[in-house]
C-alpha cells in the first residue's frame, strides 16, 4: 500500500509540474505597422501636398491623399492552424495623413517558433466585398459605386485604395490632378472581376513580442510591370477596365513584410 501511495503522489506531482509547464509557457504580443517609401525614401503626412516624386515615366507628383484597405491578416503555424491578427475589425483603412492608422495593437498572442505563412488581403475578396456592409466605411466615404441612387455600377462592395495627387512633366504646363483609385474591376454592363491582391511571406520565426510592419512602395504603382503614363490615364480610372487590372499587376510587388520587435 505504501509503495502504491507513493506512486500515486509521483503521478500527481508530474501532472502538476506539466500544468504548470503549460500555463507558464511563452505566449508573444503580436501588433500592425504600416509603413510607406519611394523606392526606399521614406514618405509621411509631412510629404503631403510638399515633397516631389518622380515616376518612372519622368512625372514630377505630389501626394494630396492615400488611404487603401488592407484585411484579412493571417498568421499559420508549423501544423497549419490559422491565427487572425486583427485589431477592432478583420480589416484596417490605412490614411497616410492620419498617424493612428499606421500602428495598432492587438489582442493575439502566440507561442514562440517557426510559421510557415502571414498573408493578408489588400482590399476586400470576394466574400467580404459586400455593400453597405461595414459602418464606419461607409461613414469614410469608401463605398465602389455599385448602381445606386443613378450611381454607375461598377461592382460596388468598396475600394481598395484612393490615391490622388498632381502631377507635372515636359509639356504638360500647369499641375494636373491625378485619382488612382483602384476596386473592383468592370469588364462590361453586368460583368465584373474581382481584383484584389494576397500578399504572402514564408517561412517566418517568433521568439519575443514582435510588430508585423506593411511596407508599402508607392513608385512600384507606376512602374512593375507597367510604365504608368498619367498623361493617358489620370482620372476616371474606376469605369476603366484596362487601368484597374494593370493597378492589379503593378499591385503585385508593392508590398513588402517585415517582423520587427
Amino acid at each position: 500500500m505504501k509503495k502504491i501511495a507513493f506512486l500515486l503522489i509521483v503521478l500527481i506531482t508530474f501532472s502538476a509540474c506539466n500544468s504548470d509547464d503549460d500555463s507558464n509557457a511563452p505566449q508573444f504580443l503580436i501588433s500592425v505597422s504600416h509603413s510607406h517609401n519611394w523606392d526606399g525614401e521614406n514618405v509621411s503626412s509631412d510629404d503631403i501636398g510638399t515633397t516631389e516624386f518622380t515616376n518612372e515615366n519622368g512625372e514630377v507628383l505630389k501626394i494630396t491623399r492615400l488611404r487603401y484597405l488592407i484585411s484579412k491578416i493571417i498568421l499559420t503555424n508549423s501544423t497549419g492552424d490559422e491565427i487572425s491578427i486583427a485589431g477592432t475589425n478583420d480589416y484596417n483603412l490605412v490614411d497616410l495623413s492620419d498617424n493612428s492608422t499606421l500602428n495598432y495593437a492587438t489582442n493575439i498572442v502566440v507561442p514562440p517558433g517557426t510559421y510557415t505563412k502571414i498573408s493578408f488581403v489588400y482590399g476586400f475578396n470576394e466574400e467580404d466585398n459586400v455593400s453597405g456592409a461595414y459602418p464606419d466605411l461607409n461613414t469614410a466615404s469608401w463605398n465602389w459605386p455599385g448602381g445606386m441612387e443613378g450611381m454607375p455600377n461598377l461592382g460596388g462592395g468598396y475600394h481598395f485604395m484612393q490615391f490622388d495627387g498632381t502631377f507635372a512633366g515636359p509639356g504638360i504646363g500647369d499641375d494636373q490632378a491625378f485619382n488612382y483609385h483602384n476596386g473592383t474591376a468592370r469588364v462590361s454592363d453586368g460583368v465584373f472581376e474581382q481584383n484584389f491582391i494576397t500578399v504572402t511571406v514564408e517561412d517566418l520565426s517568433i521568439d519575443e513580442n514582435a510588430v508585423i510592419e506593411i511596407k508599402m512602395n508607392l513608385a512600384e504603382w507606376f512602374k512593375n510591370p507597367n510604365t504608368w503614363d498619367l498623361n493617358e490615364m489620370s482620372t476616371m480610372l474606376m469605369g476603366n477596365y484596362n487601368a484597374q487590372k494593370r493597378m492589379n499587376q503593378n499591385g503585385q510587388s508593392v508590398f513588402s513584410v517585415y517582423l520587427g520587435d
